[in-house]
C-alpha cells in the first residue's frame, strides 16, 4: 500500500480515537452504538483498516459528527504535528536509530499513544529545522517541547514548593535568602558547604557549583552573587525534597548521561524559581502593575528587586505565571549572548508558548536583526561600565507579517565569562486580549520598530542597523523570477 494510503488510514484512526475518547466512550461502547465489532473498530483506530462509506456513515451517526469531518485530513491543534511529520520526509532524513527508535515501529507508537507522542513529534520537526542534529540538541529540544506542551506551567511542582515552605516554616511572602536555605541543607539533609575548592582550579572558572554525592559535599564558587547562591541552594533542596537521584552534579552542567537527567535538572530549576519567586506573590504584584493607568518602569524594577533573583530567573518565571494566571499564552522567551567586539550575537536559549514565533536559533551563521530590543540592550550595556543592567522595551513589528509583539529586555554582564554580555527578553503578542490585561498599553505607549529576522532574509529597505546584505532574500527572489519566466515560456507554447 502507498504511503499516501497509509497516511489516510492513520489520520482517520487518530481522529476516530480522539472523538471517541472525548465522548467518554470505550471501544465496547462504540461497538454497541454503531453495530460494528470491537475488534474491527480497534483495527481502524490503529490505522490498519479504513472503513467503507457505509461504515463511516454509521460512525458519523453514532458519534454525532459530520461525515465530512471524519474523512477530512485536516487535524486539530493537538494532532497537527503528527500529521505534519507523517506527510514530511523527516522520518527518512533523521537517524531515529540514534535514539533507539525503528522507523517501522513509529507509526504504531503514534497510533497507540498520540497524546504522549505529540511532544516527541514536535521535537523532531524542530531539530530538523535547526539543521544540526546532535544528542544534546535532541534532548534540549525534547525538554522545550515538554515545556511548551504544558504552557510552561507545572502545578505539581508549584504545590510541592508550597508543601516544602509549610513543612519548613518558610514565609513565601517575604524575600528568600541563601541563609534561610543553607540552614535547611545542613541541618535537614546533612550537607557540607565548601567555598574554597573550586577557586583552586583555574579551569573551573565557569562553574558555579559541584555536588559530590558520596560525601554530600556542595562546592560553591565564593565569587557568586547572593541571588546565584540562593538559586543553587534552592535547586539542591529540590533534589532532596523531591527525592530525585538521577541528577546532574554541576551548574552549569557540563555533561549528561540521559534525558532523565536533563528533565530532572529542569524540574529542580523550576522548583528553585517557584520558591524564590512564589506564584501568589508575583501574581499579586503583576496584577497591580498591569492595573496602572501609565507605564512606570520603576515599578517593574521594584518588583524584580523584591525577589532575591537574577534578571534571567525573573524573566523565565514570567513565562510560568503569565500563561496560567493572566491567560497571556502567545509569548516567547529569548536569551542572547555576545562577546564584546564580535559581529556575532548568539541565541542560545528560547521558549515559545502556543505559537512558534520568530526568531529561532539558526545554524546558517546569519546575522540576527540589529533592530531587536534584545540586541540593543546588549549594545547599550557595552557602552557603560557594565556594573548595572540595562533595560529596554519596544513594540516589534515584523516586516511582511501582521503580528506585532510587546518585548521587554534586560542585559547584564556574564559574571563567569570575560567580555561576554547577555540579554534576556520576553515578547507578548500584541492583541486585544493583551490590551485588556495591561491597562497602560496603548498605541503610543512604547516605541514601535519595524524588524526582520536575520539581515540575510530581511526586506526592510534603507536599514541603518543592517549588519549584512539580504543575500538569502535576493537569492530567493532571483529564483522566484526565474520560475515565473519559465512558467510563462511553458504557457506560451501550450
Amino acid at each position: 500500500m502507498s504511503l499516501e494510503d497509509e497516511y489516510i488510514r492513520i489520520i482517520f484512526g487518530l481522529k476516530l480515537k480522539q472523538i471517541r475518547t472525548e465522548r467518554n466512550l470505550s471501544l465496547f461502547g462504540l461497538a454497541k452504538l454503531s453495530g460494528l465489532s470491537k475488534s474491527y473498530l480497534n483495527e481502524i483506530e490503529k490505522g490498519k483498516k479504513y472503513p467503507k462509506t457505509d461504515k463511516i456513515l454509521l460512525l458519523s451517526e453514532s458519534l454525532d459528527v459530520p461525515y465530512d469531518h471524519l474523512v477530512s485530513l485536516k487535524l486539530d491543534k493537538n494532532l497537527a504535528p503528527i500529521g505534519e511529520i507523517l506527510q514530511s520526509k523527516i522520518l527518512k532524513e533523521i537517524p531515529l536509530e540514534l535514539f533507539g527508535i525503528k522507523e517501522n515501529n513509529l507509526i504504531d507508537i503514534v497510533a497507540n499513544a498520540p497524546a504522549k507522542v505529540n511532544a516527541f513529534i514536535s521535537t523532531i520537526i524542530k531539530i530538523a529545522q535547526n539543521y544540526n542534529l546532535s544528542r544534546e540538541s535532541f534532548f534540549l529540544a525534547s525538554l522545550r517541547s515538554y515545556q511548551e506542551a504544558h504552557n510552561n506551567y507545572f502545578e505539581e511542582i508549584e504545590n510541592d514548593v508550597e508543601k516544602f515552605a509549610k513543612a519548613y516554616h518558610i514565609d513565601l511572602s517575604k524575600r528568600i535568602t541563601s541563609i534561610d536555605l543553607e540552614e535547611i541543607l545542613i541541618e535537614e539533609f546533612g550537607y557540607k558547604i565548601n567555598m574554597d575548592e573550586i577557586e583552586k582550579h583555574k579551569n573551573l572558572d565557569e562553574l558555579r557549583n559541584i555536588f559530590i554525592p558520596s560525601k554530600n559535599i556542595l562546592l560553591i564558587d565564593k565569587n557568586i552573587s547572593e541571588a546565584q547562591k540562593t538559586f543553587i541552594y534552592a535547586k539542591e533542596i529540590a533534589y532532596n525534597f523531591l527525592n530525585i537521584d538521577d541528577r546532574l552534579y554541576t551548574f552549569p552542567w557540563i555533561k549528561f548521561d540521559s534525558f532523565d537527567q536533563v528533565l530532572n535538572n529542569f524540574i529542580a530549576s523550576y522548583f528553585a524559581g517557584a520558591l524564590i519567586i512564589p506564584r501568589k506573590n508575583l501574581t499579586e504584584k503583576l496584577t497591580n502593575l498591569f492595573s496602572l493607568e501609565e507605564w512606570k518602569p520603576l515599578k517593574l524594577h521594584q518588583i524584580i528587586k523584591h525577589f532575591n533573583c537574577s534578571q534571567e530567573t525573573f524573566y523565565q518565571r514570567l513565562t510560568n505565571i503569565l500563561p496560567k494566571f493572566f491567560n497571556i499564552k502567545n509569548l516567547f522567551f529569548l536569551r542572547f549572548t555576545h562577546q564584546e567586539g564580535s559581529p556575532e550575537f548568539r541565541l542560545n536559549k528560547e521558549l515559545h508558548i502556543t505559537q512558534q514565533q520568530t526568531p529561532h536559533a539558526n545554524r546558517k551563521n546569519e546575522h540576527y536583526c540589529r533592530r531587536w530590543i534584545s540586541i540593543k540592550t546588549i549594545q547599550d550595556l557595552e557602552k557603560t561600565d557594565k556594573s548595572r543592567p540595562t533595560f529596554g522595551i519596544q513594540i516589534s513589528s515584523y516586516v511582511n507579517q501582521k503580528n506585532e509583539y510587546l518585548v521587554l529586555s534586560s542585559a547584564t554582564q556574564d559574571p563567569f565569562k570575560k567580555d561576554i554580555s547577555r540579554s534576556v527578553s520576553i515578547g507578548m503578542l500584541l492583541s486585544p486580549h493583551l490590551k485588556s490585561k495591561i491597562n497602560f498599553l496603548n498605541e503610543d505607549t512604547f516605541p514601535k520598530k519595524l524588524v526582520g529576522v536575520t539581515c540575510e532574509t530581511c526586506a526592510v529597505e534603507n536599514c541603518k542597523e543592517r549588519a549584512a546584505n539580504a543575500t538569502s532574500l535576493q537569492k530567493k527572489n532571483k529564483y522566484n523570477d526565474i520560475a515565473k519566466t519559465v512558467d510563462n515560456i511553458i504557457k506560451s507554447y501550450s
